[in-house]
């Protein structure tokens, strides 16, 4: 009987590495996609990455169960409850610490309840683990712009538009930012 528990468990664990490596691959090809020219496919495009990364990348009833509370800590974050959000990403991350987008989303309900420090560090935590996370460098960058450190945040909208060249918000703010820096040598 033990054997045939320990062969489930092993099918288990080989089967959702299976999956993770799939969206890998497939996230690998999609990054590639991105940088066309044509903003549509890259809107796209766009949507399919954030599809998996707010999918928890286990297909088990723990990932479904994750994603459906990374879910209810973004209506959180709609509603304005920042403090419960946070609550919901903490407990997600202390279930599974290497979802990157449950410390991102994290990232963000601290970003908008005015805790940038703590934003910064969960965006660290979303770099290492996802290091093409061109949402996590715009949360990286507007951190920065809350504490004035422009160069920064110039650094990290450049890096978010090499990943994601037609990214609107990037060509936006990356003026703004030259000028907030040339400003600030005034």
């Amino acid at each position: 009987m033990n054997k045939i528990i320990f062969v489930i468990i092993i099918n288990f664990f080989f089967l959702n590495n299976i999956f993770a490596m799939e969206k890998n691959v497939e996230l690998d090809s999609l990054f590639d996609q991105l940088k066309t020219n044509d903003h549509n496919s890259a809107l796209y495009i766009e949507k399919k990455i954030w599809k998996i990364w707010s999918t928890h990348p286990s297909n088990d009833r723990k990932g479904f169960r994750l994603t459906d509370m990374l879910a209810q800590g973004e209506l959180l974050i709609i509603k304005k409850d920042f403090i419960k959000a946070i609550e919901i990403f903490s407990l997600i991350i202390s279930i599974d610490s290497s979802w990157a987008e449950a410390w991102n989303k994290r990232a963000t309900a601290f970003y908008l309840s005015g805790k940038y420090e703590d934003s910064i560090r969960d965006i660290e935590k979303v770099l290492q683990l996802e290091p093409r996370h061109y949402g996590a460098l715009l949360g990286f960058g507007l951190n920065q712009i809350e504490l004035k450190n422009y160069k920064a945040a110039l650094r990290s909208y450049q890096e978010a538009q090499k990943i994601y060249p037609t990214m609107k918000a990037a060509k936006k703010m990356i003026p703004i930012i030259k000028r907030l820096i040339s400003d600030q040598k005034i």
